[in-house]
Protein backbone atom coordinates (compact mmCIF):
# COMPACT_ATOMS: atom_id res chain seq x y z
CA UNK A 1 0.00 0.00 0.00
CA UNK A 2 1.10 3.42 -0.86
CA UNK A 3 2.00 6.26 1.90
CA UNK A 4 1.31 9.89 0.55
CA UNK A 5 3.62 12.42 1.93
CA UNK A 6 3.12 16.18 1.45
CA UNK A 7 6.26 17.81 1.79
CA UNK A 8 7.49 21.64 0.87
CA UNK A 9 9.73 24.22 1.96
CA UNK A 10 8.70 26.56 4.19
CA UNK A 11 9.62 30.11 5.78
CA UNK A 12 10.05 30.12 9.18
CA UNK A 13 6.75 32.08 9.48
CA UNK A 14 4.83 29.56 7.69
CA UNK A 15 4.58 30.23 4.08
CA UNK A 16 5.49 28.24 0.67
CA UNK A 17 6.50 30.58 -2.06
CA UNK A 18 9.26 28.33 -4.92
CA UNK A 19 10.10 31.77 -5.88
CA UNK A 20 11.13 33.52 -2.69
CA UNK A 21 14.10 31.04 -1.81
CA UNK A 22 15.69 28.08 -3.40
CA UNK A 23 17.11 24.92 -2.31
CA UNK A 24 20.67 24.71 -1.51
CA UNK A 25 22.82 22.36 -3.25
CA UNK A 26 22.35 19.48 -1.25
CA UNK A 27 18.76 19.92 -0.35
CA UNK A 28 18.27 20.24 -4.15
CA UNK A 29 20.24 16.63 -4.24
CA UNK A 30 18.32 15.71 -1.27
CA UNK A 31 15.36 16.39 -3.74
CA UNK A 32 16.64 13.99 -6.52
CA UNK A 33 17.04 11.29 -4.19
CA UNK A 34 13.64 11.60 -3.04
CA UNK A 35 12.17 12.03 -6.64
CA UNK A 36 14.02 8.85 -8.05
CA UNK A 37 12.83 6.42 -5.04
CA UNK A 38 9.21 7.71 -4.88
CA UNK A 39 6.25 5.98 -6.49
CA UNK A 40 4.69 9.15 -8.02
CA UNK A 41 3.12 12.56 -7.68
CA UNK A 42 -0.02 13.83 -7.02
CA UNK A 43 -0.09 17.61 -8.10
CA UNK A 44 -3.06 19.85 -8.11
CA UNK A 45 -3.52 22.01 -11.28
CA UNK A 46 -1.21 25.30 -10.06
CA UNK A 47 1.41 22.94 -8.64
CA UNK A 48 1.47 20.66 -11.85
CA UNK A 49 1.98 23.80 -14.01
CA UNK A 50 4.86 24.90 -12.41
CA UNK A 51 6.46 21.51 -12.56
CA UNK A 52 5.64 21.16 -15.99
CA UNK A 53 9.29 23.78 -16.60
CA UNK A 54 11.08 20.12 -16.47
CA UNK A 55 9.16 18.36 -18.98
CA UNK A 56 11.67 20.44 -21.42
CA UNK A 57 15.66 20.15 -21.25
CA UNK A 58 16.99 23.70 -20.99
CA UNK A 59 20.81 24.22 -22.22
CA UNK A 60 21.58 26.55 -18.86
CA UNK A 61 21.01 23.40 -16.76
CA UNK A 62 23.81 21.85 -14.38
CA UNK A 63 24.02 17.63 -14.14
CA UNK A 64 21.89 18.12 -11.10
CA UNK A 65 19.21 19.72 -12.82
CA UNK A 66 19.41 17.09 -15.41
CA UNK A 67 19.23 14.64 -12.82
CA UNK A 68 16.25 16.01 -11.09
CA UNK A 69 14.38 16.29 -14.56
CA UNK A 70 15.25 12.65 -15.38
CA UNK A 71 13.48 11.57 -11.91
CA UNK A 72 10.40 14.00 -12.68
CA UNK A 73 9.68 12.45 -16.12
CA UNK A 74 10.24 9.01 -15.61
CA UNK A 75 7.55 8.99 -12.52
CA UNK A 76 3.69 8.80 -12.59
CA UNK A 77 2.27 12.03 -11.92
CA UNK A 78 -1.63 12.13 -10.95
CA UNK A 79 -3.45 15.87 -11.94
CA UNK A 80 -5.87 17.04 -9.84
CA UNK A 81 -8.08 19.10 -11.81
CA UNK A 82 -11.25 20.36 -13.04
CA UNK A 83 -10.37 22.86 -15.35
CA UNK A 84 -7.46 21.30 -17.05
CA UNK A 85 -8.34 19.00 -20.34
CA UNK A 86 -5.09 17.16 -20.75
CA UNK A 87 -1.91 17.15 -18.73
CA UNK A 88 1.79 16.22 -20.14
CA UNK A 89 3.86 12.49 -20.75
CA UNK A 90 3.55 10.36 -17.82
CA UNK A 91 0.17 11.84 -16.32
CA UNK A 92 -3.07 11.41 -15.44
CA UNK A 93 -5.64 13.32 -15.04
CA UNK A 94 -8.19 13.09 -11.95
CA UNK A 95 -10.80 15.06 -12.18
CA UNK A 96 -13.71 13.61 -10.36
CA UNK A 97 -14.13 12.01 -7.21
CA UNK A 98 -10.67 12.93 -5.33
CA UNK A 99 -11.14 10.22 -2.24
CA UNK A 100 -12.57 7.53 -4.57
CA UNK A 101 -9.42 8.07 -7.10
CA UNK A 102 -6.98 8.42 -4.55
CA UNK A 103 -8.04 5.70 -1.89
CA UNK A 104 -7.55 3.36 -5.07
CA UNK A 105 -4.28 5.09 -5.86
CA UNK A 106 -3.09 4.31 -2.50
CA UNK A 107 -4.49 0.41 -2.49
CA UNK A 108 -2.74 -0.46 -6.35
CA UNK A 109 0.38 0.73 -5.83
CA UNK A 110 3.14 0.68 -3.10
CA UNK A 111 6.21 3.11 -1.87
CA UNK A 112 6.04 6.67 -1.25
CA UNK A 113 4.01 9.23 -3.30
CA UNK A 114 4.71 12.77 -2.90
CA UNK A 115 1.75 15.42 -2.76
CA UNK A 116 2.43 18.34 -4.18
CA UNK A 117 0.50 21.70 -3.12
CA UNK A 118 -0.62 23.18 0.21
CA UNK A 119 -4.38 23.63 -1.32
CA UNK A 120 -4.10 19.88 -2.66
CA UNK A 121 -2.60 18.71 0.62
CA UNK A 122 -5.67 20.67 2.94
CA UNK A 123 -7.96 18.65 0.86
CA UNK A 124 -6.53 15.47 1.23
CA UNK A 125 -6.09 16.04 4.78
CA UNK A 126 -9.56 16.22 4.95
CA UNK A 127 -10.17 13.24 3.74
CA UNK A 128 -7.75 11.40 6.41
CA UNK A 129 -5.35 10.70 3.90
CA UNK A 130 -2.16 12.02 3.78
CA UNK A 131 0.19 9.84 6.02
CA UNK A 132 2.97 12.07 6.52
CA UNK A 133 3.70 15.63 6.51
CA UNK A 134 7.61 17.07 5.78
CA UNK A 135 8.71 20.93 6.63
CA UNK A 136 11.50 21.29 5.04
CA UNK A 137 12.08 25.00 7.35
CA UNK A 138 14.42 27.45 5.92
CA UNK A 139 15.97 30.42 7.94
CA UNK A 140 13.79 32.79 6.32
CA UNK A 141 10.82 35.27 6.85
CA UNK A 142 8.60 36.02 4.10
CA UNK A 143 5.89 38.00 6.20
CA UNK A 144 3.22 37.07 3.26
CA UNK A 145 2.19 33.80 0.80
CA UNK A 146 0.84 31.35 0.88
CA UNK A 147 1.00 28.93 3.92
CA UNK A 148 2.20 25.29 4.06
CA UNK A 149 -1.61 24.26 5.68
CA UNK A 150 -3.88 25.98 3.59
CA UNK A 151 -6.36 25.20 6.18
CA UNK A 152 -6.76 24.32 10.05
CA UNK A 153 -3.66 22.44 11.48
CA UNK A 154 -4.53 18.60 11.97
CA UNK A 155 -3.09 16.95 15.30
CA UNK A 156 0.51 16.03 14.51
CA UNK A 157 2.83 13.87 15.87
CA UNK A 158 6.58 14.49 15.26
CA UNK A 159 8.50 11.05 14.08
CA UNK A 160 11.94 12.73 13.08
CA UNK A 161 14.21 15.09 12.47
CA UNK A 162 17.60 16.05 10.91
CA UNK A 163 19.33 18.92 8.94
CA UNK A 164 19.87 19.17 5.47
CA UNK A 165 22.86 21.28 4.32
CA UNK A 166 23.77 24.28 6.58
CA UNK A 167 20.46 25.42 7.26
CA UNK A 168 17.70 23.43 6.49
CA UNK A 169 16.06 21.45 9.46
CA UNK A 170 13.48 18.62 7.84
CA UNK A 171 11.09 18.07 10.51
CA UNK A 172 8.59 14.79 9.72
CA UNK A 173 5.04 14.48 11.02
CA UNK A 174 2.48 11.80 11.29
CA UNK A 175 -1.30 12.12 11.90
CA UNK A 176 -1.52 12.02 15.78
Amino acid sequence: MARLVFGMNQSLDGYVDHMAFAPSPALFRHFIEEAEGQAGSIYGRRMYEIMRYWDEDHPEWTAEEHAFAAAWRKQPKWVVSRTLRSVGPNAKLVEDDLEGAIRELKIERDGEIEVAGPNLAHSLTELGLIDEYRVYLHPVVLGRGQPYFAGPRPPLRLVTHDRIGEDVIRLAYVPA
